[in-house]
């Protein structure tokens, strides 16, 4: 698997047994994103590597933020105003939480994400936030077969991400593209990558 340096992976390790992401880690991996709560803070306290970055990517339960903001270091999946607040709340006395907002640009009813105007208020809402760093967007879009499509969307995204930099330049995470779609993802600016099957496997 070949991509820019300036790409980050991580290996999703959702339903994936901890020997396997012991595996990845004395490969050298440090970066795991878990998509359940429960299971991401049971690897996350049984695995206890401090050098190990845990990203959370799955859909959030505002009753789970605290259990997210005391043991995740990022938070990607943010849709709800609600949830940054709790997030910022329950992180107090810890280094900041770095969140990406999930969009959902295609009017996927089943999935979750905010459509571009409610990105810019959520993004000024976690710039208040005392304990959250805004890093950018997280996006799923519709699985496509064909590369050219897939670019296509990976596009639309890329370019609300441009437009959220333009008025937030810290930013520095497009999280985009899985096992399936990374190479047109990467070609439409992805800085984030998300890969679990192509890693570890089919999961159980």
């Amino acid at each position: 698997m070949n991509f820019q340096d300036n790409v980050r992976l991580v290996a999703v390790s959702k339903r994936q047994p901890i020997d396997k992401i012991e595996e990845a880690y004395q490969n050298g991996h440090r970066i795991f994103g878990e998509n359940f709560v429960q299971e991401g803070v049971d690897k996350i306290q049984k695995i206890a590597k401090s050098d190990i970055e845990w990203h959370m990517l799955g859909a959030i339960q505002s009753r789970k933020c605290k259990d997210i903001a005391t043991h995740f270091d990022w938070v990607q999946s943010v849709d709800r105003l609600k949830v940054i607040n709790k997030l910022n709340q329950a992180r107090a006395g810890m280094p900041p939480l770095n969140v990406c907002i999930q969009v959902n640009l295609f009017g996927e009813a089943q999935k979750a994400g905010v459509d571009e105007s409610q990105c810019f208020e959520l993004a000024q809402a976690i710039v208040e936030a005392k304990h959250l760093t805004l890093r950018g967007i997280m996006a799923l879009p519709p699985k496509q077969q064909d590369y050219q499509q897939q670019l296509q969307q990976f596009e639309k995204i890329s370019t609300l991400y441009q437009q959220l930099k333009d008025k937030y330049p810290q930013i520095d995470t497009l999280s985009m593209g899985m096992s399936g779609d990374y190479e047109a993802a990467i070609m439409a600016g992805s800085t984030m990558i998300r890969i679990g099957t192509a890693i570890f496997g089919q999961r159980d």
